[in-house]
């Protein structure tokens, strides 16, 4: 979108009158200059114009400033083909910002960071009050040089042959833009300090979420002159390849909720014995899937899908993720149980939608098959605990097969190494968390000399929304510290009660 010029002072957004992003100490009006009398794709430079961003139709748009950040493909080549990366500049409320940005990263991997903030802009908002918030688009998500292919909903739903893996992952890499190999953490942390530089910020707050902790980490790592304070929420410790814990860690967290309702007098009265519920559920689905009639989550149009083994452990797994979600599993699970598949069919058909289509299969595919499956040692693999689980082996063996073929990116030789820093680190973990439990974030926590480890009761993966959380977060900013008593109020966090019917938990 073109800047809107009239009428505003030098070095002030038009719109809100907060000051623009600066470049090398620059005044920001020399930064317009600067960009406007050189091409807008030239590597190193980026224009920034009004713009609107939101976490996907239908809703709120924020207001930011918005360019395309050009980058060589492969970094250690300046002159290889050039990517365009999607920059948004949400600026602080202050007239007199800090000189530091913070900085959200998403997870996924292959989730947008624009996207993300969107959806999460309140959790930051105290950070907003003195710190412009700087998004970028990880390289080959969102609308930077976006690596996506078309998902067989089979896939999303955990189904899973060898032979119509092999040939999708063919079909993937056949029709991806550009070279996968250069779409990794390695990478794109080059992606973000040539940003900082261009942008002028002297240094960053980190954010990393789920698989945006490693990028956070790796980034802290290489760059420590650049980095201010790091935050990482859902923490993947660098030295444990994702895989193999998946389906583990996901029975420990199902179980837990099980448990849970166990020890409620309401939701144990209503779901007596949850654990053969889902037994008998699993064991009617093994003999093959059934055909439900459901309605549209999105459309409300009545239409049948097939609901089978697959489509239950990807359902469970997703709702796993977040205590209000969580607070739904009895209930379906009694129901489908029961005979009435609708309710528990129809959370598939929507969650399982939402994530096909924010996924990037491609940049997902070139992370994972360079950094995590390469890594994991088959004498560590506890594989009767992986077939126990009700997800089973079938993630973990399409994986493989998956990065049985595709082309390993660069990586450096340090991003598997736990990060030894003494700048101020914050680790969040839930203790229901499915992919990322509490003792990841110890793991992580190995060489840090400086760091703060909070873990929430009943919550799940990503705690940024959770109660005073975003109050934590500002703090910590801010005092580049935690101070004492600050997080005393995440004992006290909100945790959705579990759903005795379809009307809600008990008034």
């Amino acid at each position: 979108m073109p800047a809107k010029m009239a009428g505003f002072l030098p070095g002030q957004d038009p719109d809100s009158g907060h000051p623009l992003p600066r470049m090398h100490g620059l005044p920001a009006f020399s930064l317009l200059l600067l960009v406007f009398s050189t091409p807008a794709l030239a590597q190193g430079r980026i224009e920034l114009s009004d713009c609107r961003i939101n976490a996907g139709p239908g809703t709120p748009g924020i207001a930011a400033r918005c360019g395309q950040f050009a980058r060589p493909l492969d970094p250690a080549d300046p002159d290889s083909e050039t990517i365009e990366l999607a920059v948004a500049v949400v600026p602080a409320l202050s007239l007199d910002p800090a000189p530091d940005a913070f900085v959200p990263i998403a997870g996924g991997p292959g989730g947008s960071s624009i996207k993300f903030y969107a959806a999460w802009a309140a959790a930051f908002e105290r950070v907003r009050q003195k710190r412009d918030i700087l998004i970028v688009d990880q390289r080959g998500t969102g609308d930077s040089a976006p690596m996506t292919c078309d998902v067989d909903e089979d896939v999303v739903a955990g189904a899973y042959n060898r032979a119509d893996t092999l040939k999708a992952t063919r079909d993937c890499l056949a029709a991806l833009p550009y070279d996968p190999r250069y779409f990794t953490t390695s990478v794109a942390i080059t992606d973000l300090e040539a940003l900082r530089a261009a942008l002028g910020y002297t240094t960053l707050d980190l954010y990393g979420s789920s698989y945006g902790t490693r990028v956070a980490q790796h980034f802290a790592r290489h760059y420590p002159d650049s980095t201010r304070a790091v935050i990482i929420d859902g923490v993947v410790p660098p030295q444990v390849p994702l895989g193999p814990d998946i389906a583990t860690e996901s029975q420990r967290a199902l179980d837990s909720v099980f448990d849970r309702c166990g020890r409620d007098a309401d939701c144990s009265a209503n779901f007596p014995d949850l654990h053969d519920d889902f037994r008998r559920l699993s064991e009617m689905l093994a003999a093959g899937p059934l055909d439900v009639d459901i309605s549209d989550p999105l459309t409300g149009e009545p239409e049948t899908v097939h609901f089978g083994q697959p489509q239950l452990a990807a359902a469970i797994r997703l709702l796993l993720y977040d205590a209000r979600s969580i607070a739904l599993i009895p209930l379906l699970v009694h129901e489908a149980a029961n005979g009435n598949i609708a309710p528990l069919a129809a959370e598939f058909e929507m969650i399982s939608s939402a994530l096909s289509d924010e996924l990037s299969i491609g940049m997902h595919n070139a992370v994972v098959c360079t950094e995590d499956i390469p890594f994991i040692d088959p004498d560590m693999v506890d594989q009767a605990a992986i077939d126990a689980s009700y997800l089973g082996p079938d993630q973990f063996d399409a994986l493989k097969t998956i990065c049985s073929i595709w082309p390993r990116g660069v990586l450096d030789d340090d991003l598997l190494q736990p990060l030894s820093t003494d700048k101020p680190v914050l680790l969040l973990s839930g203790d229901a968390d499915p992919i990322t439990p509490p003792r990841y974030a110890e793991l992580a926590a190995s060489r840090l000399t400086n760091s703060w480890q909070l873990t929430a009761r009943n919550q799940g993966h990503g705690l940024g929304m959770v109660g005073c959380t975003p109050r934590i977060i500002g703090s910590f900013v801010d005092a580049g510290k935690l101070a004492d008593g600050v997080a005393d109020c995440l004992d006290d966090s909100f945790a959705m009660p579990f759903f005795l019917d379809f009307s809600g938990p008990k008034p």
